[in-house]
């Protein structure tokens, strides 16, 4: 099954710590059903002081949130999205708020092949 979500999307975080924040998708899991959104759910990490580096350190990175927690952004708001089938076989995403066509999904067909 195709997911809703692709790498590159301007997402809304619909639920958690981070809920009703807009941000982009840096990368997209789809074993585990999960994606990198740029500027949400940043964890904070304090690194021990080493010879490599004598003052330690304090390191954010941003965590893998559920893509169920996460909608697209049609026209500066959330949408849900649809899978439409066109004319010549390709087969795309579409917003269901307002129509518009997000992304392609799979290419269109050759014409020689059924």
């Amino acid at each position: 099954m195709p997911a809703h979500i692709r790498k590159g999307d301007v997402v809304f975080v619909r639920s958690g710590a981070d809920r009703g924040k807009t941000g982009e998708v840096v990368s997209v899991d789809p074993s585990t059903h999960t994606c990198v959104v740029k500027g949400i759910n940043l964890r904070t990490q304090h690194l021990k002081p080493t010879q490599q580096r004598p003052k330690g350190a304090i390191v954010k990175a941003e965590l893998p949130i559920h893509v169920s927690k996460v909608s697209p952004m049609s026209d500066g708001k959330p949408t849900r999205v649809r899978f439409a089938t066109k004319p010549d076989g390709s087969k795309v995403r579409v917003a269901a708020r307002d129509g518009k066509e997000l992304g392609t999904v799979s290419p269109a067909r050759k014409a020689g092949r059924k």
